[in-house]
């Protein structure tokens, strides 16, 4: 049996399935304090915010992946053109260098250095 709950880390909501494993193949009975737990964490999630991510819009540098921002390597006003290291991304202790994938001159830094991003989170505003 499986059962979809919607849990918050960090002031951040995260949809997660749980699925009972039985022995021997024959389903068993979610003890009583399971089901109390996940009722808990159910109610707790319902009432949990919501956090839109805003929508990039042409000119905008994006996150690749979801992580922790490492550094920006680039400055307002400054020209970036396509291919120029913007930021670097750490997630799961691997460190990702994150590329202009257009030319402009930076007009906005949207994020800073131990941030956390989501994919497709803005980093910079390219004007």
């Amino acid at each position: 049996m499986q059962r979809k709950f919607r849990i918050t880390v960090d002031g951040r909501p995260y949809e997660v399935v749980v699925e009972e494993i039985a022995d021997a193949g024959a389903p068993t009975a979610w003890p009583a304090s399971v089901a109390v737990a996940s009722a808990a964490v159910a109610a707790a999630a319902a009432q949990a915010p919501t956090h839109a991510k805003p929508d990039a819009k042409p000119g905008d540098e994006v996150a690749p992946l979801a992580g922790a921002v490492q550094a920006i390597h680039v400055a307002v006003g400054q020209t970036v053109a396509v291919g120029d290291k913007i930021a670097t991304i750490e997630a799961m202790k691997m460190k990702t260098d994150v590329f202009a994938k257009g030319a402009g001159k930076v007009v906005v830094i949207a994020v800073k250095p131990g941030d956390s991003v989501d994919a497709g989170g803005v980093l910079i505003q390219l004007a």
